[in-house]
């Protein structure tokens, strides 16, 4: 049978306007239903005739919320329609939760609107609901793994410890702002509301959609708006897709940095041998986003070099620091030339190799040179002055160094971090 939503007879009488509805009730990934002054199920995506636990929407039309939900969940959806039907006032962008059988929780943004005839008198509802249950999880994560920060550092005793985590943590927090704003911009997009206006033109030429939709102007416009905004839906449920994947690679490194410093109390952290320029490249995922925002141009020679003995929480915390202070140079020199260039080297002992991250930004001053490790130094007016402390304290507890080099102010920087090779 069948699993394609469809209007019950009579609601709509033209079948252009049926195969419309039903083609877009089929593909939509949000929750979309419409009931009659009963509460009943009218129609519904087929998204939310999967999450209702239905194989077709016939499993679902005619039914109320009761036979879904727990008691206390379907008389506050039962209510709040009720009073719908009664003031003909919208319910826009309220927070849902629901906990499922499994018990496990779901979060949506909800939207409820009155249902009228051509004489505008109320019939029903309908309602559209996007599922945000891996934001919140996300949401969720940070703030947990904001948690696990603070406990780690009172655990150690060691402010220097606390604002190092703070620091790295707040470079890969950068990433997850870029992320929920792309996220947060996606899901504000007004699609729902040229849907809503497309099948109020529908509804309101019903009795003749066959000359309105090949002759009206606006009628010869409602397929291809169709088409547009489930391309459009597509489109945005993949980028969302992606961000959601870098969303979940930040907090885990987040996890990492944590775990690190937890660490730091008890014992050391695994040596073992890893691929630099695998270590080079995860540290640029974990600043993609800033780097774009920030119109770096990027050039990369990974040659080929040994393995180094670190551990890679720690290594990595050292690039990311060292790419995120690369793009605060460039960003803070004038002009548009702002570069950065990531290079790998093996020493001439052969037993080391090195981490070149050089940027053509403001530059250091001679004197600073010397200073720029130190706990609390800092060049920069929104500067902490823990991240170059913290990185060098990194780098010296895996038997490595990191150094600075620049010909002063407005002629760049070159920082290097030198590790050993893996026997």
């Amino acid at each position: 049978m069948s699993t394609v939503p469809s209007f019950p007879a009579g609601l709509h009488a033209a079948p252009p306007d049926r195969m419309l509805v039903s083609a877009f009730l089929e593909y939509v990934p949000d929750h979309i239903h419409f009931k009659d002054r009963g509460s009943r199920f009218l129609a519904l995506s087929r998204s939310l005739v999967r999450y209702l636990g239905g194989r077709t929407a016939e499993d679902i039309i005619g039914r109320t919320a009761a036979d879904f939900y727990p008691p206390d969940h379907a008389r506050v959806v039962h209510e709040e329609e009720q009073r719908l039907l009664c003031t003909g006032q919208p319910i826009l962008g309220k927070l849902e939760s629901e906990v499922r059988r499994d018990g496990r929780i779901r979060w949506f943004v909800a939207h409820k609107l009155p249902l009228r005839n051509e004489a505008g008198e109320i019939i029903g509802t309908f309602g559209l609901r996007k599922d945000i249950t891996r934001r919140k999880t996300m949401e969720s994560a940070l703030s947990q793994a904001r948690r696990d920060v603070l406990d780690a550092s009172r655990s150690a005793g060691m402010a220097e410890i606390a604002n190092g985590i703070l620091h790295n943590v707040g470079n890969v927090l950068n990433s997850l702002n870029v992320s929920a704003a792309m996220i947060g911009s996606a899901l504000r997009q007004p699609k729902a509301e040229v849907l809503l206006k497309a099948g109020h033109l529908l509804r309101e030429h019903k009795r003749d959609l066959a000359n309105f939709l090949h002759h009206d102007p606006m009628g010869r416009q409602i397929p291809d708006i169709i088409r547009e905004v489930a391309r459009t839906a597509i489109d945005t449920r993949q980028r969302l897709r992606r961000e959601i994947a870098v969303l979940q690679k930040n907090v885990d490194h987040i996890k990492e940095i944590v775990a690190m410093q937890q660490a730091y109390a008890t014992t050391a952290g695994v040596v073992e041998p890893l691929p630099a320029a695998a270590l080079f490249e995860d540290a640029l995922k974990m600043r993609a986003g800033v780097r774009q925002r920030a119109a770096v141009a990027l050039k990369c020679c990974f040659p080929a070099v040994p393995a180094v003995s670190a551990e890679k929480s720690k290594a990595l915390q050292i690039l990311v620091n060292l790419i995120a202070n690369a793009e605060h140079a460039c960003h803070a020199q004038e002009g548009e030339d702002r570069r950065i260039e990531l290079r790998l080297e093996t020493a001439k002992e052969r037993d080391r190799v090195r981490f070149i991250v050089q940027d053509n930004g403001v530059g250091i001053l001679a004197e600073n040179l010397t200073r720029i490790f130190a706990l609390g130094f800092t060049t920069r007016p929104d500067g902490h002055g823990f991240g170059l402390h913290s990185a060098a304290n990194a780098a010296r507890e895996m038997k490595g160094t990191l150094t600075a080099q620049s010909d002063g102010p407005g002629r760049g920087a070159t920082f290097t971090l030198e590790l050993p090779a893996a026997a």
